[in-house]
């Protein structure tokens, strides 16, 4: 289906609540929070787009993270992992521990100590990660394509924005 059709097929509301709102959010409801439409955007795409072809090759979401993280920097130390992950250090632990146990990943602790850990992909997870990225690509452009070119721009540059607002020293 071309990213106009689907674009023009799909039901977006008739109603904009953000146009008109106020500072204070007074007619804001929950559904329309945005932290609650990111939330289950991240949801649907994960359950839609990530999680066939990550379960393909026998990976939870997480451990396709983790991997992608690790084949774009290579080496990585455990905390930017975590930060770059945005995912819990719980998380991320259990999750580099079953892909060091799949020989996808390789640990090293720095001084002996398991809190100066030292992440990279393996020859064999690199191996993975080239035969699943090219769908791991493929998945995230069809989604991105239901959008129409100005969609896309638009969204694109409000996310990186929220994204630089959010993560500086003084937020929203």
């Amino acid at each position: 289906m071309s990213s106009t059709t689907r674009s023009a097929s799909v039901d977006t509301g008739t109603t904009d609540p953000w146009s008109n709102l106020d500072e204070a959010g007074t007619d804001l409801n929950v559904n329309d929070f945005l932290t609650t439409m990111l939330s289950q955007l991240v949801t649907a795409l994960r359950s839609n787009v990530t999680e066939p072809y990550a379960s393909r090759f026998e990976l939870t979401v997480p451990e396709w993270r983790i991997l992608a993280l690790l084949a774009h920097g290579e080496t990585m130390s455990f905390a930017e992992l975590v930060r770059q992950s945005t995912s819990d250090k719980a998380l991320v632990s259990r999750t580099l521990r079953l892909l060091e146990d799949r020989g996808l990943v390789t640990l090293e602790s720095e001084g002996g100590t398991r809190r100066r850990l030292t992440c990279r992909i393996s020859p064999e997870g690199a191996t993975l990660h080239a035969q699943v990225i090219p769908l791991a690509r493929r998945g995230q452009a069809s989604v991105i394509r239901m959008l129409t070119p100005e969609e896309r721009r638009g969204l694109y540059s409000g996310l990186r924005k929220l994204h630089g607002l959010c993560t500086t020293p003084n937020k929203p």
